[in-house]
């Protein structure tokens, strides 16, 4: 059954941390948060999805003003309990409608959040209300995979991203839709099952690109990762900068 927090209630809230720890490691906080402080320029973040701060609390102690928008009370409740998370204001609500008094110099999905928005409107609204949020010249970043699409051969619409003594993990894809969901089975050491399912909307980097075109921004920078790695027909994710144009 999904809660008042969507898909993100406190059975997943309680330990998303550790479920997704390798993602709170230096090595791949410290990259964003460069790029991101340095995006801001001394303004105002802005970040959709905030969740329990992996991004949002070492940005704050860069010296960055960071709000956020969460729909989960649960994420939220456990940022707000962290050191540092009282400073980090959150509203609560859908970050592609939710509207935060100010402007902003910097806006930031990360992590794949942007592909919870399940349909393209939702996705085309997010991008409007990101523009809406920022300054002229202000700037929407974007972390997201590509569509692995070529690793599903003819007929098959299902690919295994973790398989695991105790845990196993497969996304399922319709490509009439772009949609697709995430699958989790998970065992525990008295042999008690559980299974957890997302759903997500795939969107390709061009689509992306015109969402941003409709919402009065143009694209500034694409690269692989937040090290800057260059975009290639091979990447596998994008890092993507948007900046809002003066018009």
């Amino acid at each position: 059954m999904i809660d008042e927090d969507g898909f993100f209630g406190e059975s997943i809230a309680a330990g998303y941390d550790e479920s997704a720890a390798e993602m709170f490691a230096v090595e791949a906080v410290g990259p964003a948060v460069d790029l991101l402080a340095e995006l801001a320029a001394g303004g105002r973040a802005l970040e959709l999805g905030v969740g329990t701060g992996r991004i949002a609390l070492p940005l704050a102690g860069r010296g960055v003003e960071v709000h956020g928008i969460e729909l989960s009370r649960a994420m939220a409740k456990r940022l707000h309990a962290k050191p540092g998370g009282a400073a980090i204001g959150v509203t609560i609500g859908d970050f592609a409608t939710a509207r935060v008094p100010g402007e902003f110099s910097l806006a930031y999905l990360v992590y794949n959040t942007l592909m919870n928005l399940t349909t393209q409107d939702a996705q085309v609204d997010c991008f409007r209300n990101v523009a809406a949020h920022l300054t002229p010249g202000g700037t929407f970043v974007v972390e997201v995979m590509v569509p692995d699409l070529r690793r599903l051969p003819p007929g098959q619409n299902t690919v295994p991203f973790h398989v695991g003594e105790r845990r196993v993990g497969f996304d399922t894809y319709d490509l009439a839709t772009q949609a697709m969901s995430s699958h989790h089975v998970k065992v525990d050491e008295d042999g008690h099952g559980s299974f957890w399912s997302v759903p997500f909307r795939y969107v390709w980097p061009a689509e992306l690109d015109l969402m941003a075109r409709l919402a009065g921004m143009r694209l500034r920078d694409r690269w692989e990762n937040w090290s800057r790695t260059p975009f290639t027909g091979d990447s596998r994710q994008h890092v993507s900068v948007w900046e809002k144009t003066g018009a």
